[in-house]
């Protein structure tokens, strides 16, 4: 029995001190993305968005691979226009999530599964872990966002090379390229990446969201857009607790303890002539 069959889920989701941890679990498939679990994935990245208590998110596969791509084993004649929506959703959801997302791969990355990694905001990898955009070898484009992603993060020049030769590179060259954060052998990966979440976690939740924000914004803004959102933001970032808490730490020389809990009160609302009697 598969550990997808003995569990009845294709997507697993555990937290611990504020981390999330989605994971793929198709492992007889090198955890292969289907229909299900496509669907699965967006409503767990939805549920993500909008959960508080949620303060970091970590994606990660089953057994010894990330993620094989799309799975295409089966045949599925549903209207390209309905079968792609869900794959939309999912690279969207994943990038506009306000919390850090990283990405814990193991063994190969192809595909879609490798633009799912992607658009996590940090990826670790292990020295094993092998990465393609295999879709023009499938005589297929790219989806799930890599397009967009691969040229922001490698220039345009080895986004092509990438892309048109479907060439496998392994994790020294992704690393050497920024498509991975961090490499670490397979029997520090889940030490450093849990180790890593509860940094992220520990973080002030709305400074991390407005920072993230920003990063994603300036990439297409101009210098003088880019500085007014900052302004923007940072007053969002004094109208927490977190600012003064942080000030106060490291005067006491301890750590922080952020919440993003807002400190701005509304003034109360005085009755009008009609509900006084007037």
């Amino acid at each position: 029995m598969s550990d997808e069959e003995a569990s009845g889920s294709v997507l697993l989701c555990t937290d611990h001190a504020g981390v999330r941890t989605l994971t793929l679990n198709r492992p007889h498939r090198r955890n292969a993305i289907d229909a299900n679990l496509f669907a699965e994935l967006a409503d767990a990245l939805r549920a993500v968005a909008t959960d508080r208590t949620v303060r970091a998110l970590v994606l990660t596969g089953s057994g010894s691979a990330f993620c094989s791509g799309a799975d295409i084993s089966v045949p599925d004649n549903t209207h390209p226009v309905y079968r792609m929506r869900p794959l939309s959703d999912v690279a969207t959801l994943l990038h506009e999530l306000p919390l850090p997302t990283v990405a814990k791969v193991r063994g190969p990355a192809i595909g879609a599964g490798w633009n799912l990694a992607l658009g996590c905001d940090l990826v670790v990898a292990t020295p094993e872990s092998t990465f393609a955009q295999v879709f023009t070898a499938r005589g297929l484009t790219m989806d799930l966002g890599g397009s967009w992603l691969l040229p922001r993060l490698v220039g345009m020049q080895q986004a092509k090379r990438l892309t048109l030769l479907a060439e496998t590179i392994g994790a020294t060259e992704a690393l050497e390229l920024g498509l991975v954060t961090w490499v670490r052998s397979a029997g520090e990966i889940d030490t450093f990446t849990d180790e890593l979440a509860s940094r992220l976690a520990a973080g002030a939740p709305v400074a991390l969201a407005q920072s993230k924000a920003l990063l994603h914004e300036g990439v297409d803004t101009t210098l003088r857009q880019a500085v007014a959102a900052e302004a923007r933001a940072q007053g969002l970032n004094f109208a927490t607790a977190d600012a003064p808490e942080a000030f106060a730490a490291f005067a006491e020389k301890r750590e922080p303890q952020f919440t993003g809990r807002w400190t701005v009160h509304r003034p109360p609302i005085r009755p009008t002539s009609s509900e006084n009697g007037r």
